[in-house]
Order: structure tokens, then sequence, then C-alpha cells
């Protein structure tokens, strides 16, 4: 027998199971059809499931109507499933001449009641496929669900054993279903549409042709996208065999699926508009809910749940879910299982949230109360039973307190850990820094507060172990980053008697499937070469521990140092940044102490004045009072305004970057924010959690950005390997490398010079996406490149394509990190970003609906440059306890001074000798005598001292070459020595004559 290869024979197979797991078959076809093409609703059925379960109403509203209330009665549905939106309508059902009509009924909770489950057992159920649904034309959908008459989902089916993907299907929902038609529009008929081949699942809950947005609907796969093989089935056989029974389905539109309203903000941050989505579970958060429900079913009160969501897992969802489920929850003698359940959160948008999900779900007010007044408040709603208390951190030891002694009450606690730290909280252990401290002991003062105050996961352990075993609570503790502690005491045993998480979403999958983007992808580190001398007479023993990191603090915090990095960043984000995101990119300074952030500030606000750019504001972040010398600085002060309002001031288009101290690293969600400049350590948890601030997405941010003065490569990598499965860094990228991808790409002879500068031409004119006829130009010069392109052999047109793609990224990635002009090669960039949007693509090509067209107006900020993250699956890390726990005390080591120096100048500095140190002083000594030096120095700012000087110091080097050629040789040759000579002699010259 043949195997059936078609795309009909997949619709076939799912159909069959969705008939075995309770569906009927319904074939449209002549009045049924034409009704359903008019209306968007099969009429028969709906009526058909009114009259069964609700015939004492509709005897009313004929008694009312008279002979024609059917369609009475169907042009109020329509007129109310408009108005109020199919989410409303199912739950609340339609009111119609003071009769209420159910549009469907879910299943009871118990066995109880028996007219409600008989109720629920009428509930209409059909399968239909190649469903004509328009008089217009002749389009048909796959796949389409019924219940009750109302086609709440929407398939499109695709099989690439016919070379159709996934994408395809997308693409046929996104540009082939006019959402104009009374079918298609948003929250009327469907609930959710999904394009589904055998490999993978992806949804959407509004078509809007180009701004269709899809959410991948899959299982993952060993941690990353994707779903996992199955035994003798589709890997996508969840979708039917689980998520769409007709239980399953009616769980997640009466318990699930919501309205979110979100308020429309221009750039300056004023409300425009409104927008609306209706929100769908994705699979993680429809599966962890339902298993944690389900296990509480089996277990009852007392156990411990660890969910270790990724950022863009939708958390804030799943806790919403997760607490009206919770609430909800009754044992077999229909008693709430939880008192109450209460959530810990510091964020205000879950409270939101949370609100407003509930109340659609339950029509109830009250249900949730939100604690911000007083201890009072909150022992009232635990003694009330509020269903759902919102709380935070703050008065976590208070609600434990009261809750262990209430011995025949039970409680659910959820504990949101991801935005423990926006307030600045773990430098509130300082209020000042004295005013006679040092740069160094500032940084020293709020390393100390910083280790010494554990975080939050931290934090409501000890409260829990201090109070001892709960039976009559559960805890649910939610977390992306967690420690040994938390691992411990929420963590399920596995069978290898270990702790593990009882639900995994991985940072992993969470990047490929494009939640969040990957924040170590572009990764540039500085490094300092530099060399101390011994000064003291004697060689004293002192702490090798110690001493190293004082001598390091104090080359890294010598006076100039914090004005040079300025000039770094400010230069690198006005070259680099400033235009990404359609000129909306911003940037955070991470500092190492509060004093240090007030320096930068006032470093940044001078060098800005003094270039003159008038596009670019800064704004500071840090807690307290800080003092430098007899000024004392504050956070408001220096931004002139207060510090709630930064959020949205740093959003507006004002302020372009937010230098931070502690404050701000975590549990902070700006999406605009694409580059950080690190300055200071950074290792483990706290890592993870400050270089993460980057991986929000929005429309037109494709990539990230670190440039990072302190941090080691590799010790990044060892921070992120145990949440995010392998990572590889590529410290340096060659420019020349372009030479040799654009010398693959030429022998295919695809494109001519002609052809790369008329549309380089093109698009230097003003942009082809913003001119109708540019755009007809550039077809048509794309084209004749296209018809080269399908000349090829098919291997011959993948290895071009792959050439031409790594050139594009690789060239793209260039332009982040060095200052690089070749003007032919630019060109070529521009031609052949658009070349390969034309190119045919493949069957296998994945990548159909991964270009934005957005990204034209981004041609110079194309993706990172391809391999410079490799992922590998390891199936998981071990924290290790004594690693990543507080450790005992190890006796420091003791050694000669000498020692330490030598081995400091054999990692930063190479073979320089007395004499070397001799020439630079020499140097700087002809410098200062040198008249036209002294006026320069006294007149101009450092900044612009500095410009005049280079040519001079070069010189005076020339002029000493004789005595000491190779010392010379070294400045002349080595770039990095040279401006480290430089800008050492002009620091020096420059301090000694404004003495």
């Amino acid at each position: 027998m043949a195997v059936d290869t078609s795309e009909k024979g997949f619709e076939t197979n799912i159909e069959a199971a969705l008939i075995t797991n309770g569906y009927k078959k319904r074939v449209l076809e002549g009045e049924a059809s034409s009704a359903f093409k008019q209306h968007a609703i099969d009429v028969e059925e709906l009526f058909a499931f009114l009259e069964d379960t609700q015939e004492k109403r509709m005897r009313t509203l004929e008694k009312s109507y008279g002979p024609s209330y059917k369609e009475e009665v169907l042009r109020r549905i329509k007129d109310q499933l408009h108005k109020q939106g199919l989410v409303e309508c199912l739950r609340k059902g339609i009111k119609d001449r003071g009769v209420t009509l159910q549009l469907a009924f879910n299943k009871p909770p118990t066995d109880m009641n028996k007219m409600l489950n008989e109720q629920y057992a009428k509930n209409r159920f059909n399968v239909s496929r190649q469903v004509y649904y328009s008089a217009k034309h002749n389009n048909s959908l796959d796949m389409v669900l019924f219940l009750n008459g109302l086609p709440v989902v929407v398939m499109e089916l695709k099989n690439p054993l016919t070379n159709q993907t996934v994408e395809h299907a997308m693409k046929q929902l996104k540009n082939d279903r006019d959402p104009r038609e009374q079918l298609f529009k948003f929250n009327e008929r469907v609930a959710v549409y999904f394009a589904v081949d055998p490999d993978e699942v992806f949804m959407a809950t509004k078509l809007d042709k180009g701004k269709t947005y899809f959410l991948p609907f899959n299982k993952g796969n060993n941690g990353g996208k994707g779903n996992p093989l199955v035994y003798d089935n589709y890997r996508t056989y969840y979708l039917w065999d689980e998520i769409l029974t007709p239980d399953s389905l009616l769980d997640i539109l009466y318990r699930f699926i919501f309205i979110k309203k979100d308020d429309i903000k221009d750039s300056n941050v004023e409300t425009i508009g409104e927008r609306q989505m209706l929100i769908f579970p994705r699979f993680h958060q429809l599966d962890v809910v339902r298993k944690l429900e389900a296990d509480v079913n089996v277990k009852q009160v007392g156990q411990n749940y660890l969910i270790q969501h990724s950022a863009g897992s939708g958390k804030t969802n799943s806790i919403s879910w997760l607490a009206h489920r919770l609430a909800k929850l009754h044992t077999e003698d229909n008693e709430s299982v939880f008192s109450s359940v209460i959530v810990i959160t510091d964020r205000r948008v879950l409270d939101k949230q949370l609100q407003d999900a509930v109340y659609q779900l339950e029509h109830k007010a009250g249900m949730v109360e939100r604690i911000n007044q007083d201890s009072d408040q909150l022992a009232k709603a635990i003694s009330n039973e509020t269903r759902i208390i919102i709380t935070t951190l703050q008065k976590f030891p208070y609600i434990l307190e009261k809750v262990v002694g209430l011995d025949r009450k039970k409680y659910a606690v959820i504990i949101d850990e991801a935005h423990s730290s926006q307030g600045g909280k773990a430098s509130t252990a300082l209020t000042n820094v004295l005013s006679d401290k040092t740069l160094e002991a500032a940084y020293e003062e709020d390393r100390n507060a910083e280790e010494n105050l554990d975080d939050v996961d931290e934090k409501i352990v000890e409260a829990i172990m201090k109070s001892g075993k709960q039976d009559n609570v559960s805890f649910f503790a939610f977390t992306a980053t967690p420690k040994p502690k938390t691992l411990e005491k929420f963590g399920t045993m596995g069978v290898d008697g270990k702790p593990t998480a009882f639900h995994h979403y991985t940072m992993r999958q969470a990047i490929e499937e494009g939640f969040i983007l990957d924040v170590l992808q572009n990764y540039t580190t500085y490094k300092t070469f530099w060399k101390i001398a011994k000064t003291v007479d004697d060689d004293p023993e002192v702490s090798k521990k110690q001493a190293t990191k004082k001598l390091a603090q104090y080359v890294s915090l010598h006076p100039h140092s914090i004005a040079q990095k300025t000039e770094i960043i400010i230069e690198h984000y006005r070259n680099f940044v400033q235009r990404k995101i359609g000129g909306r990119a911003k940037a955070m300074v991470v500092t190492a102490s509060r004093l240090h952030a007030v320096r930068y500030k006032i470093a940044f606000d001078k060098y800005i004045n003094d270039m003159g750019y008038n596009d670019m504001k800064t704004v500071v972040a840090f807690s307290g009072t800080v003092k430098d010398g007899d000024i004392g600085y504050t956070e408001p002060d220096m931004n002139k305004f207060s510090d709630k309002e930064l959020p949205e001031k740093f959003h507006s288009d004002e302020y372009k970057v937010l230098l931070v101290a502690e404050k701000y690293q975590t549990g902070f969600d700006e999406p605009l924010l694409h580059t950080m400049y690190v300055d200071k350590p950074l290792s483990g948890i706290k890592a993870v959690q400050t270089l993460s601030r980057l991986n929000r997405t929005c429309p037109g941010k494709e990539d990230t950005f670190v440039l990072d003065f302190i941090n080691d490569p590799e010790d990044i990598k060892e921070s992120f390997q145990p949440y995010y499965e392998s990572t590889n860094l590529s410290e340096v990228t060659d420019p020349n490398i372009l030479y040799d991808l654009q010398a693959e790409i030429e022998p295919y002879q695809v494109f001519t010079e002609d052809e790369v500068q008329g549309v380089s031409e093109l698009e230097v004119a003003g942009g082809v996406k913003k001119s109708a006829k540019a755009q007809t130009e550039l077809n048509a010069v794309l084209d004749q490149g296209v018809e080269r392109y399908k000349q090829l052999s098919e291997e011959e047109q993948e290895a071009f394509k792959q050439a031409t793609t790594k050139f594009t990224r690789t060239y793209g990635f260039v332009l982040q990190i060095v200052t690089f002009i070749d003007i032919d090669l630019h060109k070529q960039y521009i031609y052949l970003t658009y070349l390969l949007r034309k190119l045919p693509r493949s069957a296998g090509d994945k990548d159909v609906y991964l270009a934005d067209d957005v990204a034209l107006e981004y041609y110079r900020n194309q993706k990172v440059f391809d391999g410079s993250i490799e992922l590998e699956q390891t199936g998981g890390v071990d924290l290790d306890p004594q690693k990543h726990g507080a450790g005992g005390a190890v006796e420091d080591e003791k050694t000669r001074l000498s020692n330490i120096l030598d081995k400091l100048n054999e990692r930063f500095g190479t073979e320089f000798t007395e004499e070397d140190l001799l020439f630079d002083e020499q140097v700087a000594s002809d410098m200062k005598k040198d008249d036209a030096v002294q006026v320069s120095a006294q007149n101009n700012t450092f900044d612009n001292f500095r410009l005049a000087m280079k040519s001079r110091i070069m010189d005076a080097v020339i002029d000493r070459m004789d005595a000491n050629e190779r010392y010379t040789h070294k400045i002349l040759e080595d770039p990095d020595f040279q401006n480290y000579f430089f800008e050492k002699i002009i620091a020096e010259v420059y301090a000694e004559i404004n003495m």
C-alpha cells in the first residue's frame, strides 16, 4: 500500500483523532454552508443546542417574537458577540428580552449537581474540514472546531512531505484571510488560530494582515524550541489529543482566556489610545498551571513547588491563572482547599492584570485585594478569607506569623521573585558614604553591603525555615535563577535523590522561540595594560588577597579613569547604538558604587555639554544620599524629578542613558534598552540578572550589545551556564574577515557592480521603503540577480545564500564594535541585504516569517555575527551548594609586595624596565617645558587639550628615538600601547601644569 504523503492525509488523521476524543464530524453543505457564509455561525447546530438545553427559555422567546423568533434570537446573539465579544458572551451568556441564553456549559467541578452535568453533556463539539466561509470568494479553511455552532478554533494544516511547513500556514492566515470578514473579526467568533504541521504549532488570537503576531505553542525539545520525538505519532499530536479535547477546550475558554487592555503611548509616554489582546495560554503556561493543580488535588496542602521559568515566559499571566485556580480549588466534599491565596510580589502590573483577569473569569468584584496600607489591612484580609491577597516581600514574615498559627485554615503562598531589586534594596543598608571616602572605599562599602544582604529568595527561605514546617501552607515559588537554598527548600525530590524544579521553561527555549534576546550574542571586553612601581624602600609582607584587590582598584579608579571611560561610552553610543530601534535605543551604565554613579553622572553631563551634544540626556539611579567631599547628592536632585518618575521618564525619547549603582540592575523591564556598559565585577546570579535587563523584545529590536570594562568572558559564561545550557563568546572579530567572505561570494557572478551601485543610490536617495517609485526600481534591479541565481545548481544556490548571509551578519557585527569604513563593502552590504529577501526560498528554509519588514529601516544594524554563541545540550547543571552559598573563612596567604607586583605586571604589562620609565618621564618633561603646551593646558578643557597634544607627543617620541629605540618602536607599532602611552603623558602634563 502506498503512503499517503498529502496534506489531506494529515487532515484525515487529525480528524480521526478528534472524533475519537469526542468530536462529531460535521460537513457544512447546502443550506448549512450558506448560513455559515452569511453569519459565520453554524446556525443549525446553535439552535439544536439551545432547544436541547434551554427549551423553556426558547419557548418564552418564541412567544415574545412570534414565528420569526429564530431570526430575532440569532440577530441578538450576533449583536452581543459584536458588542460584548466572544469571551464575555461564552461566560455570561446572552440576555434577550429578560431571558438569559447560555452559549455553552462548562464542566461542573463536582458530580453533585445533576442538572448542570446533564447540560454540560449536551455541548456539541463538531469538526469540519475544508470549510468555505465567504460568498465573495471560494477560499476554504483546512479545519474548524465548533462549540455549539460557534467556530471557536481555526486550524491551517501543512505537511512538509508536500514542501509546505508551519511557516506557510502562518503566511496563509496572515496574508490570505481578510480580518474585515465576519468570521475573522477580533473576539467575535474565533478564539484562536493554529498554524500546524507534524513538527510544530504556532498560534494567533487576532488576524491583522502584516501585523498578525504568532506565538509558538510547542512543548520544547530538550531545553530548546520545538517538540520532542514521539514514538509512532506526530510530534504535534498533543494539540488534538490533549489540548483540544472537549473538556480541555472548555477549560481554556472558561478559565484561561481573557482580554488584556493596554494603554497605547507615544514616544513621550502620553496615552493616545487603548489596545486589546485576547490572551490564550502558551503551552508551558497551560502545562504548569494544570500540573500544579493536579498535584495539589492529590497531595493537598503542605507541599512546596519551585517553578523555574525564564524571563519571557509570561510569568505574570502564569501567576494570575494559578492564583485563580488555586482559589477555586475544592475537595470532593466541596470545601475550599485553600482559605486564601497570598501572592508575594512588588509588581504593580501584576496587581492590575490579576484583578482584571480574575474579574473576567469570575464576574465578581472583591476577589482580589492588594495590601497597600498596613498590617491591619493584611490581618483583616486573612481573617475574612479574601480569596486572593497581593502583598509585598516586606510583609512576608508577618504573613507567616499569622498563617502558621491558624491551624484550621489553609493557605497557598505564591512567590514572585522576578522583580526583587528594582528599588535598589541591596543598597539601603548604606545611608551615607563618609565625606573622606575615596572611590575605592565607596566601592568596597557598597560591595560589602551588597554581599551581606541576602537576595529575595534567600530571605524568604530563611523566614520559612525560622517558622518550621507548615502543614497548612503550600508554597509556589517562581524564579528564573534559583540558588541552592531555593532548590533545597522548594525543589521536588527527583529519582536521583536531588531536588529539582517542578516545572521548567528554560532561557534557551525563550531565546530560541524569540521571547527574549540572547544578551551574550554581542559581548566585547576591554583589557587595561598597566604597571605599578614599588615606591617603598623595604619589601613588606602583606595580605596577598587584600593587596591584589587594592592595587587593582587603585589602577581602575585612577583620577582620569572615569573621564576616559565616559568618552569611550558616549562616543560608542553615538556611533553604534543611537540609531538602533528606529533611533530610540537606550543604554545602561553599570557602575561599581553609588559614588561612582554620582561621578559618572557629573562626567557624562560635562562631556555632553562640552561636545555640544543636544540630543542626549542622562539619568542616574542610586539609593539614599551620597557625599562626595562636603557635597551631598541624591537621585532626585541630580535628575530633577522624583525617583518614582524614573521608569517613565527614561522610556521617553528625552533620556538615552541610565547610570545605575545596584538599583535597576534587576527587575527593570525597559524593552528599548539595547546596550550595557559594565564597569563593575559581576558573577553568578548577579551577572545573569544584570545582563538580562537587555533581553526584552520590542518591534525593531533585533540584537543587544555589552561593552565590559571589567569582567572576563569566561567568567560571564560560567555565570550563565547553570541557567542557559552552553555559551561560547567570540571575543575578537577581525574586520578583514569581510574581504574573505566577499571573495567567497563574487565567483558565483550573481550580481554586477552597476547593480550594486544602483541599489546603493536608491537607498541613499531616501530609502526604498518610503518611495513607491524607488521600490519599483529596486525590484527591477534585484530581479536581474535573482534570475542569475536561479541558473545556479542547487548546491551552488545553497552555498551562495550561506556565504551571503554570513557576510551581511558579520558586517553588521563589525560595525558595532570598531570604526570601520569601506564604501565598496558597504554598498555591497546594502545590495545583498535586499537581494536575500528576494531570493527564492527552498522548502527547508525555516525563516519565512523571521524577516521583519521594519528591518529595512535599520540596514546598518543587522543581527549579530553568526556563531558567536553556541548552545549545547548538557541536560542541565547541578549547582554546588558550597560554591554558591556562604562558605567558611579561607586562611589568607601572605606574600612579599614585590611578588604581587611582578605577577600583576606579568598579567597587565610586558617587560618594561627602569630605562623605559625614564623615557616616559623625559617625554613628559619635554612637554611641560613647552610654552605652547602650557598655554594650551591652561586655557582648554582636558578633552580639548588631549585632542591637540597627540601629534606633539609623537614628535617628542621620534626626537628621542635614539635614546630608547626598542621602546620607541613599541609605541609606534602597537596601537593599544601607543594609546596608553599618550593618555598617560597627557594626563600627567595637564595635571601638573594646572596644579
